[in-house]
């Protein structure tokens, strides 16, 4: 399983954990991008570490081919000066080294095959990356207008609220009968007494009491 594959597999284990534990879409959104941003670290890690290794391999199989050459050489000068038994030695030589620069250049196929590898996972990985950053501004704001639009409904349906505007209601009608039942008394009268001077009097202090005790209860509630 390649590095891009595993990834994968570490974001959905991680989001299917937070949706079964119903976290805030607004941190499992950050949890996605912060696991592919370290996955992203680690790719790159991982192809920096294979391009070192890839050089190193370059300039050792330089080497062996260099030395190639040269027991090539003393093959032949062997042979010009008749030691058979030392070209034999030579090419000996010559044909391990021939061995070890084809499991070199084996070896070099196969880290730029995973380069390239690395490469496309890079491509793949840095392109949902930013397609997760961009959509993760528009989800935020869904996120947060959804939870006003609750919290506003929420008051809308509030029974609270609906039962203290009753109680509102109730006492307003309540102050409208005392005041009618005032205008009433004064109904057919063409003069006023002292009597009804103080009469007056202990109506308003009724109505100023009853008024107090409709903001006070307005202004607990």
């Amino acid at each position: 399983m390649g590095i891009f594959s595993r990834m994968g597999d570490i974001i959905n284990a991680n989001l299917n954990a937070a949706l079964e534990k119903a976290e805030d879409p607004e941190k499992m959104i950050r949890l996605m991008i912060q696991e592919m941003e370290d996955t992203l670290v680690e790719i790159r890690s991982a192809t920096a570490k294979c391009i070192a290794e890839k050089k190193e391999r370059t300039r050792l199989l330089k080497r062996l081919e260099q030395q190639q050459i040269e027991w090539e050489r003393k093959a032949e000068l062997a042979l010009e000066k008749d030691r058979e038994d030392l070209a034999r030695a030579a090419l000996a030589e010559r044909t391990a080294l021939a061995d070890r620069i084809g499991y070199l250049t084996e070896e070099l196929e196969q880290y730029q095959e995973q380069l390239a590898k690395y490469d496309e996972d890079i491509g793949k990985l840095q392109a949902k990356l930013t397609d997760a950053r961009n959509r993760q501004r528009a989800l935020v704001m869904r996120h947060r207008s959804a939870n006003h639009h609750l919290k506003t409904k929420k008051q809308v349906y509030n029974d609270k609220i609906d039962e203290m505007l009753y109680r509102f209601d109730a006492a307003e009608e309540r102050i409208e009968r005392i005041e009618s039942e005032a205008e009433a008394l004064d109904m057919g009268r063409k003069g006023r007494t002292l009597n009804s001077e103080f009469e007056d009097l202990e109506r308003d202090e009724r109505v100023e009491e009853a008024l107090a005790e409709l903001k006070s209860r307005r202004n607990k509630e």
